[in-house]
């Protein structure tokens, strides 16, 4: 076997890392913030996904020259719906004929895979190289969101980075960098997460969480069981109606078992509109109840 000589191997990767932001490029917009630049993803013709925390109601997007010449067209836009617990905003840029991203699933991605970090805080593409650095199963963020994976790249991303994509070595979008759900941490929010979110806000402007409609606090009864003490109950909510009483200790719903408010609350996050099963013990005796979880944006 002939093995390819050094300089052989670094023009490869050179000028393959160079043709995936010339294929990412097109699709990775300007959007303009107070006192600084940002990025963001085009994701439909009119549709641009970026941070929600760093974006304006208002702002204006910069759209690369479709005849390569590196000028921006700068088109008026609006944020049409926010998931502050995934960090996502959705603009609709009317009259924009925005190209695209390619999107990627994360199937046969690893740790230690190349990536690219790609902005536009200016008028130019910027890039930044970096490695996969994590890749988990799903992660909750501290502002109620849901990431169906934890992909993290190996450093922080720069300034003006926030909002764009994380590509693959062909140019494919594997997520949207973001600094502020995490800190200190620097993640990607992975395209499952974004198609999911980015339908969630062009169809209600916002993302519908599970509703229950109880006050919380955990307990431990004898036989260490643990569970979630129903302190309130709100007048018509989903948990009155199903039947629950203030004294009440959930100790699983749909399965999930319940060991306080927090696993109360992610229990329920994503379940809007179902019925399901909660697993009550009112006065020492087990008993089952079914509830309709409601929906908040």
């Amino acid at each position: 076997m002939t093995i390819p000589a050094r300089n052989d191997v670094f023009h490869a990767l050179d000028q393959g890392l160079a043709a995936a932001v010339a294929a990412a490029g097109p699709s990775v917009v300007h959007v303009s913030r107070p006192r600084s630049g940002g990025t963001g993803i085009a994701w439909a013709a009119d549709l641009v996904v970026t941070s929600s925390f760093h974006t304006p109601d208002r702002t204006r997007v910069g759209i690369p020259a479709a005849d390569g010449s590196g000028e921006l067209q700068f088109f008026d836009a609006e944020v049409i719906g926010r998931d502050p617990g995934t960090d996502v905003a959705v603009l609709r840029v009317p009259g924009a004929a925005l190209t695209p991203a390619t999107p990627r699933e994360l199937t046969g991605l690893g740790v230690g895979n190349l990536a690219l970090a790609i902005g536009r805080p200016g008028r130019s593409a910027r890039a930044s190289l970096r490695a996969i650095g994590v890749l988990g199963p799903e992660v909750r963020t501290p502002y109620g969101g849901r990431l169906d994976h934890h992909v993290e790249s190996d450093r922080q991303i720069p300034r003006g980075f926030a909002g764009g994509p994380l590509i693959d070595g062909d140019g494919a979008v594997i997520g949207m960098n973001t600094r502020t759900l995490l800190r200190g941490t620097d993640l990607a929010v992975p395209v499952a997460t974004l198609r999911r979110v980015v339908d969630e806000l062009v169809a209600h402007g916002g993302v519908r969480r599970g509703y229950l409609g109880v006050g919380a606090f955990s307990v431990t009864l004898p036989g260490a069981v643990k569970g979630a003490l129903v302190a309130s109950l709100d007048d018509g909510g989903p948990a009155a109606t199903a039947g629950l009483l203030v004294g009440d200790v959930i100790t699983s719903l749909a399965g999930d078992p319940i060991t306080g408010p927090d696993d109360l609350r992610e229990a329920i996050g994503d379940r809007a509109g179902e019925v399901v099963a909660i697993a009550v013990i009112r006065a020492g005796v087990a008993q089952t109840l079914s509830a309709t979880i409601g929906s908040k944006s």
